[in-house]
């Protein structure tokens, strides 16, 4: 009886503090699959984002393999039913730095918040990102609003393994998104981690004493200095910089992109050079790809002394810094 008179206790006092018991569903880890989201949807709210925005009423084009008889997943059109919608363009900001305006920066907080409110996102369940989920560079847009919300305080979030994609490969379907707007949200950041954020100084120090290491998240041939941004005023990469190229960050089935195992990602760092336990710092062109390796190694790999460099090599060739080839 007691028992019993402690949990409706309980139970009133989270209502009056305005938590609902879909705040006690605990996420498997940063990732979670398809099956996991399926069958724990109503526990959690699925963020959809995306920067090809008009996919969101396209219609999907899938193959059957004849050998196989998997699904082959050809183009992405609408989304995961009941998912909230966020146009990655909203997950980054122009803000002055040192009185230029920058781009490709982390939004202020109000920004922040009000931006997730007006996509419906609420403070009473956990986050699951989906990503488009055919190209690494879909993934990435996913992990960086990811990191985006780390770095406000908010840890009930994970990543859908192969996104929408990967939701279609498994025999599900895909809707074409909502005209009408979500009931707006009432998420709210719950802190600032300034130690998950690089600046340039910190970058400049790593450079020199190669500590911490500096991971390089674009793909190969920017790295070497054979192709480059237009946006950034120079071609390689900053000196002692290790290269993690997102082409080998995942795996591809069926047309989708998928995370790896812890195991082969510590055999990847090991043949990256880059030891996964020591302090790191990631960049890559704007803050985009550089989100790949900083969750690898701070959500999968557990290392807490990682950060992202924010704005990346745009913000570093417009302050003039150096970079260095290999070709």
């Amino acid at each position: 009886m007691m028992m019993k008179q402690l949990s409706k206790i309980l139970i009133a006092a989270l209502a009056a503090l305005g938590v609902s018991l879909a705040f006690a569903q605990q996420l498997p880890g940063p990732i979670v699959t398809a099956d996991w989201l399926a069958a724990n949807q109503a526990q959690v709210q699925l963020v959809d984002v995306r920067s090809d925005t008009k996919s969101y009423s396209r219609q999907s084009v899938t193959s059957v393999d004849k050998k196989t008889g998997k699904v082959q997943v050809e183009e992405v059109g609408g989304v995961i039913p009941g998912a909230l919608l966020v146009d990655y363009a909203l997950v980054r900001s122009e803000k002055l730095f040192d009185g230029q305006k920058t781009k490709y920066l982390i939004p202020d907080r109000e920004e922040l918040e009000s931006r997730l409110r007006a996509a419906g996102l609420r403070s009473d369940k956990p986050i699951v990102i989906a990503a488009l989920g055919l190209d690494p560079s879909d993934v990435v847009e996913a992990l960086r609003l990811y990191w985006t919300l780390k770095v406000f305080g908010e840890d009930r979030v994970a990543v859908l393994d192969g996104g929408s994609a990967g939701w279609l490969a498994s025999g599900r379907t895909l809707s074409p998104a909502a005209s009408a707007k979500p009931a707006p949200g009432n998420w709210t950041a719950k802190g600032y981690r300034a130690a998950l954020i690089a600046g340039s100084a910190d970058v400049e120090q790593a450079s020199k004493s190669a500590r911490p290491l500096l991971i390089d998240g674009r793909e190969s041939a920017s790295f070497y200095g054979l192709t480059k941004r237009s946006y950034v005023n120079q071609y390689g990469h900053i000196a002692n910089a290790k290269s993690l190229p997102p082409e080998l960050m995942f795996r591809s089935a069926q047309g989708v992109q998928y995370f790896l195992t812890r195991a082969q990602y510590q055999t990847l760092a090991k043949l990256s050079g880059i030891d996964a336990a020591a302090p790191a710092i990631s960049y890559c062109n704007s803050g985009n790809l550089a989100s790949g390796a900083w969750f690898v190694f701070s959500e999968l790999l557990g290392n807490s002394n990682v950060k992202l460099y924010d704005g990346s090599l745009y913000l570093w060739s417009r302050e003039g810094r150096p970079l260095v080839g290999v070709l």
